[in-house]
């Protein structure tokens, strides 16, 4: 599919730096993109992408807007919870025996 050099060619284009996120290798790529964290295995298929002959920037803006796809959903889910969350601190005063903490409480019915 692809040649390895074209592949290390390609890679070295970019400066490359390790960032752990305590989730999984993530590196950000600079100076383009240095506020996006990509994970390795995203990093490898747009780079083989780039050494494919029938790659178009059709192909990697669709593999953008995939990405973005994505980050939307996660802060949709992040924002679900932080309502949630919300409404739970709203509700507890931080006074009674944990025995009847309404956090708690929700958790529980949450979990049966």
């Amino acid at each position: 599919m692809f040649n390895n050099n074209a592949l290390k060619a390609a890679t070295q284009r970019f400066r490359l730096s390790p960032v752990s996120d305590g989730c999984g290798a993530t590196i950000e790529i600079y100076p383009a993109c240095s506020r996006t964290r990509l994970s390795l295995k995203e990093i490898r298929e747009l780079l083989s992408l780039r050494v494919s002959r029938t790659t178009t920037s059709r192909d990697i803006r669709a593999r953008a807007e995939a990405k973005i796809a994505d980050i939307e959903a996660k802060v949709r889910s992040l924002e679900s919870m932080k309502k949630t969350l919300r409404k739970l601190t709203g509700v507890c005063n931080g006074c009674t025996p944990l025995a009847k903490c309404p956090i708690l409480e929700s958790l529980d019915r949450e979990n049966l």
